[in-house]
């Protein structure tokens, strides 16, 4: 998968995270669905152990009240594509 397309789902992720505060009432309840459904995905996104880290980062965000504003799977898109690769690049 194309790292844009990463980045596109990861933003459609988090929007779907963010519906939570939009339905009051609901919205946290939506969590405990939500949550692992997200680490799944992040599973699938991201693979091996920072994948898996991501993961476990992911269903306690978003099983936690009023954290969903952390958009997990945006900042794991910066992490592997941004960030990472600008280490490595400087270890060379």
């Amino acid at each position: 998968m194309k790292k844009h397309h990463k980045l596109l789902l990861g933003l459609l992720f988090d929007a779907m995270g963010f519906v939570s505060f939009i339905i009051p009432g609901i919205g946290e309840f939506s969590d405990i669905i939500w949550a692992p459904i997200s680490a799944w995905l992040m599973t699938k996104l991201y693979k091996g152990k920072t994948g898996n880290i991501a993961a476990v980062v992911s269903l306690v965000e978003e099983a936690l009240p009023f954290a969903d504003v952390i958009p997990t799977f945006t900042v794991m898109w910066f992490y592997t594509y941004v960030f990472k690769s600008t280490t490595v690049l400087k270890q060379d």
